[in-house]
């Protein structure tokens, strides 16, 4: 398994143990995480040096795992192994859709440029054209390259959602959790709290990849939970986790000022994938919801949080987002507005 150390790599070992699998969990440190059992073996292997791959799979294996596959460069080294490999299962990502008009979420820095998709959206969905500029084209890339190699080496690829769950560089939650952390008691949501960027908890994606194992073929599978819940609600289960209570201000349409209101999940119209595709070819039943896993998820946040600057924990949130996503001095001002107004 490659990126074996990340978010979904710590699950998908640890599912794949428990079934029975012989695991070489591999990662450019070559760490182990606590939850594995002895049995998984660890490999410390960096796919950008040139034949390390090919190197470590000089035996052949069953089933290659790969988490952080990008573009036509790793497509090649995964088709390149097609003689050593029974079968992989590979993470692409939903940053692949675009809607009838060519939008997705390449374009949503634009006017009117956040996509309207079909809900929920089936895996037949258009996808952006393959390229080396963006996130989602180079997931585009890579799922064309390893498709066309069907017939040399089957691939499962998933088109996760929202990612979530501990061990995440980039945690939506924090976005909640560290508002009530700092003692604010109110928030402001754009697009009147109603916005749905579909999660998908890692341990339903390390289910999909379990059953993906077992049943090899080409194919693309949505990866998602088994509910996608609005904003405002996300906000609200957080403020249950933690027993605290705050006041949510709704705002109609875009953010106000500032980034004032938008969130992680804010977007203008709603992402839900559609995983009756998923439930048909692999029999995938969820492991759990949104609300379910919730609680650990943010109690790993505080720990990670304790004592600490967030941006010196999430360096890559503060490279997605920016500093103001907490900037309280606008949500301050745009407040004092709102309350004058009113």
């Amino acid at each position: 398994m490659l990126g074996a150390t990340g978010q979904i790599g710590r699950a998908a070992v640890r599912a794949l143990a428990a079934d029975g699998w012989e695991v070489t969990a591999a990662s450019r440190g070559g760490g182990r995480d606590d939850t594995w059992g002895d049995d998984v073996r660890t490999l410390a292997l960096d796919r950008e040096v040139e034949g390390a791959l090919a190197g470590a799979l000089e035996d052949g294996c069953d089933v290659l795992v790969d988490m952080v596959a990008f573009g036509r460069g790793h497509a090649a080294q995964l088709t390149g192994t097609a003689d050593r490999v029974g079968s992989a299962v590979v993470v692409s990502s939903g940053a692949v859709y675009e809607d009838e008009q060519g939008r997705s979420f390449d374009t949503q820095g634009e006017p009117d440029g956040f996509p309207r998709y079909p809900v929920p959206i089936p895996e037949r969905q258009r996808t952006v054209t393959p390229g080396d500029s963006t996130y989602g084209t180079r997931k585009a890339a890579l799922e064309q390259e390893l498709l066309a190699a069907g017939d040399a080496l089957p691939v499962t690829l998933l088109r996760a959602g929202a990612i979530h769950g501990a061990h995440c560089r980039t945690p939506r939650e924090l976005y909640f959790v560290k508002r009530l952390l700092d003692g604010r008691r109110r928030r402001v949501l754009a697009y009147g709290g109603a916005s749905r960027f579909h999660p998908v908890h890692v341990s339903n994606v390390a289910e999909l990849i379990r059953l993906a194992a077992l049943r090899p073929a080409s194919r693309v599978l949505n990866a998602g939970d088994p509910q996608a819940p609005t904003v405002a609600e996300i906000g609200a289960a957080v403020d249950g986790v933690l027993g605290l209570e705050t006041e949510t201000v709704l705002v109609a349409g875009a953010p106000p000022d500032r980034g004032v209101g938008e969130t992680p999940w804010s977007g203008a119209h709603p992402v839900v994938y559609d995983m009756s595709a998923a439930e048909q070819e692999l029999g995938y039943r969820p492991v759990t919801e949104y609300a379910r896993s919730l609680p650990q998820t943010v109690e790993w946040l505080v720990a990670q949080l304790d004592g600490r600057d967030w941006k010196e924990v999430f360096p890559k949130m503060v490279r997605g987002y920016g500093e103001t996503l907490f900037d309280y001095a606008a949500e301050d001002a745009w407040l004092n507005r709102y309350d004058r107004d009113a």
